[in-house]
């Protein structure tokens, strides 16, 4: 995704010193979108994260589009989307041996975070 989610992980990511590409339905210079993502750039790039709302309740039948036999044991995935638990993004890349993880910890914090600003 290319929203608000999206760069707030771009922001974590560079703190780390993880570089990233970013994936959209839209191209643009800084944008690659899923159909540009060949097998090769997918194994290459082993944190995949989905910052965009495909696959949240109540369509949870969908997933973003990519190739996800390209998957393996050495990727992690990343959806931020927290219900359902697991989306279909998650059970797919699982299925082919990706470490999985959703969005409850990024809301578990966000709440905390929030509780303090508002609180304290």
């Amino acid at each position: 995704g290319s929203g608000g989610a999206s760069k707030a992980g771009e922001h974590v990511l560079g703190e780390q010193d993880i570089s990233w590409k970013r994936v959209s339905r839209t191209k643009t210079a800084e944008n690659l979108t899923y159909a540009d993502l060949s097998d090769v750039i997918i194994r290459e790039h082993t944190l995949i994260i989905n910052t965009s709302p495909v696959g949240m309740y109540p369509d949870t039948d969908k997933a973003p589009a990519i190739n996800y036999n390209a998957l393996n044991v050495s990727h992690l995935c990343i959806d931020l989307i927290y219900n359902p638990e697991k989306t279909k993004f998650l059970l797919l890349a699982e299925r082919n041996g990706a470490a999985i993880q959703n969005g409850t910890d990024m809301l578990i914090i966000q709440a905390e975070e929030s509780w303090k600003i508002w609180n304290l």
